[in-house]
């Protein structure tokens, strides 16, 4: 079954990022975004980008670009900066709830580039981040290393190759393309105006499910998990209409 992942690399055109003695943060994460995608694309995986060029889009464009291609997975590659040079190091996962696939895939990342060699500084949940609230599939956002620490840098430049396999060794941990051939969710919604399905999906994330909106046209609906069994989704239909929800179980 194939898998869509949108790739972000973060900044761009004015929006240099991070800057440290010249070297900038938009540049070193478009270079690994091109190369992760790539590799990627070379396993099986279907890639699309936000950017390959020195573009600037606002964050919230981003995830609008994500939403639109119908993908199945977004994720963006940022460097992080501590206020003095050398403080801090290490590599982040940022997702938007703890529990959630995308936590999952961001931790499998993160996992691999701290055997890679970087200071694991681990998975943290970042609710108003835009690229991580705004988009509909499971997203997550990699800091790879501090642009302002020398030792990062020199994992960065030194050692990229090895650095993009370990990402491209985390996705493929956590979605191996021999995936079932269905999936199962739960639909508890289905509404003519996005603005109404947004605010579904965001209650059910309040609550702690994982919930995603496709489009069926005419309409929009709110589906709730993705599970490879019907035992699973049953489980969960249960789950919601304990909730007060009324359900239908869908194959995705």
């Amino acid at each position: 079954m194939a898998i869509t992942i949108v790739l972000d690399a973060g900044h761009g055109g004015y929006d240099n990022g991070a800057s440290y003695n010249g070297r900038k943060e938009k540049d070193d994460v478009l270079r690994a975004t091109l190369a992760v995608g790539q590799q990627l694309e070379e396993a099986g995986y279907n890639v699309l980008y936000t950017r390959t060029t020195d573009r600037y889009d606002s964050p919230f464009e981003k995830a609008q670009i994500a939403n639109r291609s119908g993908a199945d997975y977004f994720i963006s590659f940022h460097r992080n900066s501590g206020i003095n040079p050398n403080t801090y190091s290490g590599t982040q996962a940022l997702v938007y709830a703890a529990d959630t696939e995308a936590e999952r895939l961001g931790r499998s990342i993160n996992d691999e580039l701290v055997e890679f060699g970087f200071k694991d500084l681990g998975v943290v949940e970042r609710p108003g981040l835009v690229v991580l609230r705004r988009t509909k599939m499971p997203a997550v956002l990699m800091e790879l290393g501090f642009i302002n620490n020398d030792e990062d840098n020199e994992l960065f430049d030194q050692k990229f190759n090895e650095m993009v396999e370990a990402i491209v060794e985390g996705v493929e941990e956590a979605l191996p393309l021999s995936e079932p051939e269905k999936w199962y969710g739960v639909q508890v919604g289905l509404y003519r105006y996005e603005s109404n399905a947004e605010f579904m999906r965001e209650q059910l994330e309040s609550q702690g499910y994982l919930a995603s909106i496709r489009w069926e046209d005419p309409y929009y609906a709110v589906v709730v998990g993705r599970e490879d069994s019907l035992e699973d989704v049953m489980e969960l239909q249960m789950e919601l209409r304990r909730d007060g929800y009324d359900t239908l179980v869908v194959t995705l």
